[in-house]
């Protein structure tokens, strides 16, 4: 008699259950970082990778040099502007751009993500700058961008990692501004690059990444640099010491090896090897406006989903400056949205975990630092079939999760 009646409990239970869709992705890496490998990807596309010799012998050289003249070729950079491989990740590379070149002119900070966030309190409480024009906004949101000195340096996330908000344009840089602007504006594009087009013309210090656009791995950082920044680091020496993975500079002026094939420290010639063949992935499809092509479908077909979708909505509201790779989603069913911030995150752990288990999608919970919401990654590695096949999953563990409630 017990028996049944566990039997008839767990009938009750498959009866409450939704069945499941019908097609899966081919993968379940929707991450926003690491992001997915190109597709196709293999170990055995690794097979010529330099292991076992130092990043200095002629063979590393040249691949560094093709790794940095790829990159310049796909992103379209300017002939003028330097490229370096950092490290630490993009945030390796944004730091050092900060500490080499911060302090000679007023800052204006634009502080509306977890990421920048940090860098606000870079420059507040550890270079303690003075003269700093901070401007906030709520996740999701843009501050306000009007009214820029012109003597100014300006420090921004292009596309918030975390929030799913991107600048869209640089009207509020000015029109002229590589021509007449004092100040250089530094740039974490990592969220953005291979996405979306970069207005090179208008940064001067733009530091992005491997792991995200093209799903290269963690730890190495790029940095790409105007000629008005390697000017300021010429000319200007910051007051405060500079850890030697900070060094842009020999004997007070650039250090320009480190931006052709040489790094400061040892790369992972592994990693090196990954990065090229996204590259050559990227320039076989079709170059940077075929990699946009494939990041703005993901997003449309995101984008489609959530306006029949009544659960959920994008967390950046205003369209006109909504990422197309960073898509972050909150919950916006009252029986969800109105619940504690510590219940509200349970539940999109429950949720997730449903996905996971399957081995559906992994790792699309948003940073800890951000709103309780939902962060699936839209770059180009991700076919946009699989993006599609995702979504009637998410509508799956949701209703699911509210059922257990």
């Amino acid at each position: 008699m017990v028996q049944l009646k566990e039997t008839e409990t767990e009938q009750k239970e498959l009866l409450r259950m939704s069945p499941e869709p019908q097609e899966v992705p081919s993968h379940p890496h929707f991450s926003s970082g690491p992001c997915a490998k190109i597709p196709g990807w293999s170990l055995e596309s690794l097979k010529n990778a330099s292991l076992g010799r130092s990043h200095r012998s002629d063979d590393s050289l040249k691949k560094l040099f093709q790794l940095v003249q790829l990159t310049r070729e796909i992103l379209e950079i300017p002939r003028d502007y330097h490229i370096g491989i950092i490290p630490g990740s993009a945030t390796g590379a944004i730091e050092s751009a900060i500490w080499n070149l911060v302090g000679a002119q007023p800052l204006t900070l634009f502080s509306h993500d977890v990421f920048s966030h940090r860098w606000e309190r870079d420059i507040t409480e550890h270079l303690k700058l003075k003269n700093v024009d901070v401007r906030h906004a709520p996740p999701g949101e843009l501050p306000n961008c009007k009214s820029i000195p012109l003597e100014n340096d300006v420090l921004l996330n292009w596309n918030g990692s975390t929030s799913g908000a991107r600048f869209k344009n640089t009207d509020f840089l000015g029109e002229n501004r590589q021509k007449k602007h004092q100040g250089l504006v530094l740039a974490d594009i990592t969220s953005a690059v291979f996405t979306t087009p970069i207005p090179w013309e208008k940064f001067d210090a733009i530091a992005f990444s491997w792991q995200k656009g093209l799903g290269g791995e963690a730890a190495h950082g790029m940095l790409v640099l105007s000629p008005k920044a390697v000017e300021r680091l010429n000319t200007y020496q910051p007051p405060w010491p500079l850890p030697y993975l900070f060094k842009l500079r020999k004997r007070g002026q650039f250090y320009e090896p480190i931006f052709h094939e040489k790094t400061l420290n040892t790369p992972s010639l592994l990693c090196v090897e990954d990065f090229l063949q996204s590259l050559k992935w990227a320039q076989k499809i079709g170059g940077l406006s075929a990699l946009i092509t494939r990041s703005q479908e993901n997003f449309e077909a995101v984008a489609h989903w959530v306006s029949k979708t009544s659960w959920v909505d994008f967390l950046t509201s205003n369209p006109a400056i909504r990422s197309t790779s960073t898509l972050v989603l909150k919950i916006v069913d009252s029986k969800i949205a109105l619940l504690d911030e510590t219940a509200h995150r349970d539940f999109i752990h429950q949720m997730t975990q449903l996905l996971a288990d399957r081995d559906i999608v992994y790792d699309i919970t948003n940073h800890g630092g951000a709103p309780p919401s939902l962060r699936l990654w839209g770059g180009p590695t991700i076919d946009t079939q699989d993006m599609k096949k995702l979504l009637p999953w998410l509508d799956w563990a949701y209703e699911e999760t509210l059922n257990q409630l």
